[in-house]
């Protein structure tokens, strides 16, 4: 090889040797691991457990319900005079999860908006933008402090049309045109049936919760009261939905919905000592909505009718002292003075079996029937009295219609009053004495006895027996002596169940039913 040959040679080396160089320099670290892992699978070729059809498809209609309900959910801004705790709910939110739940104390440490900030959720139920919500979110809202955001962001400021503290609904209006919620029938609704919760809790909008309808017809007790006064209002109704879907602080006014995207009930409330979902939540359920929502948008108030009577939920106790076969209806513990059951004819210790040929098993049952009508509107009642079926109708009131007018104890057919000597029924908890003149003056009675002494642990007690009343009879019949209350106790068996009419200085009646125990 002639040296000329050999130099080229050489030379053709050296550029080979340092293209290689380069090349190799050019490919980082990860370039090489991608080249020679080419050929590695990651994961399992295919699903260990694929959902068959009809899972699918439940699984396509829950996303397709949550895509369209999210259009009608709004969240909701308020600008108050006080400050607002747990992400900004009203301070008096922590009342609605009822006296037994407690609320936060001062030194908690969750987040604070700051003072003069409130929200809460709504559902826009027109498609000219009125929005229902709930009467605690917006109720201490400044003149022009109601804000409304759409899913897409958009804020408008909310008119408040009217307000209902006693079925704690509100309606505002926005001025645009939106994607109405569609409203389901409450007949519709069924335990055991799948709804989702929309609102804003914590201030996460357009959230979406899943759950079941876990019962019917709750009443909690916590409407109808405010931050001055804890003592519930009377004509308070509840009928509340309950459900395990989660909801927190924030979803208040916003939709229950079910699995054809129709609105079942108002989110309102939570079931939690910590202030956040411990597993039950409250919606109002969409008649009482749609009656009180059509009553605010015509003219901004409520012409409420009432029976103007105070209930309680029959129970063993009182059907057995009432006679009834089962337990069943509401029983009348007090009638309002002047109101239209009164007037109607209504005595305390008829039980109300059904309203218009529908069976109320429960107070709420009532409570929902009523809170529909208006007032002059009329109902025709089943009432189970003195071991028979009788009917009254009763034509509704309106609590300002009320006429007070004094109404006589009973009738004139007193007997003398002997056996005047005071006995203590220890079985039942009370001590009961003979009436003196200024007591049947007071209580405007001829005939009972009064109630001196009352154990604060007795069975009488915790059936809402209190001292300084008047036991007017007891077991259907008239009392005229201590003696002769003890002996008509006395003569029913261990175990029967017996009422008591008691009478106020206020002249208001109660009844009251015990199970007698072992005398």
């Amino acid at each position: 090889m002639s040296r000329r040959s050999l130099g080229t040679a050489i030379a053709l080396i050296g550029v080979g040797v340092v293209a290689g160089v380069i090349l190799m320099t050019s490919f980082s670290t990860n370039a090489i691991e991608q080249l020679f892992a080419q050929d590695v699978e990651l994961g399992a070729a295919s699903p260990p457990a694929p959902a068959p059809p009809a899972v699918k498809l439940l699984n396509d209609q829950f996303a397709n319900v949550a895509g369209a309900v999210t259009q009608s959910v709004v969240s909701i801004s308020v600008k108050t005079d006080r400050k607002s705790m747990m992400r900004g709910m009203p301070q008096d939110f922590f009342r609605f999860f009822g006296p037994d739940f407690g609320a936060p104390n001062e030194e908690d440490e969750s987040p604070q908006l700051p003072e003069g900030e409130a929200s809460g959720s709504g559902v826009v139920i027109t498609a000219d933008g009125y929005v229902v919500t709930n009467n605690h979110v917006v109720e201490s809202a400044k003149e022009g402090g109601i804000t409304v955001t759409t899913i897409d962001q958009k804020q408008f400021k909310a008119k408040l049309v009217g307000r209902d503290p006693l079925t704690d609904l509100a309606v505002l209006k926005i001025d645009g045109r939106f994607s109405p919620a569609h409203l389901a029938q409450r007949s519709d609704i069924r335990i055991g049936e799948w709804v989702v919760a929309v609102g804003s809790p914590l201030g996460l909008k357009s959230t979406v919760t899943t759950g079941i309808v876990s019962a019917m017809g709750r009443s909690i007790g916590i409407v109808g009261t405010n931050e001055m006064n804890s003592q519930r209002n009377r004509y308070a109704a509840e009928n509340f939905i309950q459900t395990d879907a989660a909801i927190n602080p924030g979803n208040s006014g916003g939709g229950l919905f079910n699995l054809n995207g129709s609105l079942v009930g108002i989110n309102t409330a939570i079931a939690s000592q910590s202030g956040v979902n411990a597993g039950y939540g409250f919606a109002i359920p969409i008649d009482m909505v749609r009656s009180v929502v059509l009553d605010l948008i015509d003219d901004g108030k409520i012409e409420r009718g009432y029976i103007g009577v105070e209930i309680t939920s029959v129970d063993e106790a009182t059907a057995k002292a009432v006679g009834l076969s089962k337990v069943a209806g509401v029983s009348v513990n007090r009638v309002v003075k002047g109101g239209a059951a009164e007037a109607a004819g209504l005595e305390v210790g008829d039980v109300i079996l059904d309203v218009d040929g529908k069976p109320v098993k429960t107070s709420s049952d009532l409570q929902n029937e009523i809170v529909l009508r208006r007032a002059g509107d009329k109902v025709n009642l089943k009432i189970w009295r003195d071991g028979r079926e009788i009917a009254k109708t009763v034509k509704l009131k309106a609590p300002d219609g009320v006429d007070v007018a004094s109404r006589s104890g009973s009738d004139d057919n007193s007997r003398a009053v002997d056996e005047s000597e005071p006995v203590t029924i220890k079985g039942l908890g009370f001590t009961a004495a003979a009436l003196t003149s200024e007591q049947r003056s007071t209580f405007n009675v001829k005939t009972g006895v009064y109630v001196a002494k009352v154990d604060r642990m007795g069975q009488m007690a915790r059936r809402g027996l209190r001292q300084g009343t008047v036991i007017l009879k007891a077991d259907g019949k008239e009392v005229f002596s201590p003696a002769q209350l003890k002996r008509v106790i006395s003569a029913k068996e261990p175990g029967d169940g017996m009422m008591f009419v008691v009478k106020d200085s206020d002249g208001s009646k109660q009844a009251i039913t015990v199970e007698v125990p072992e005398l």
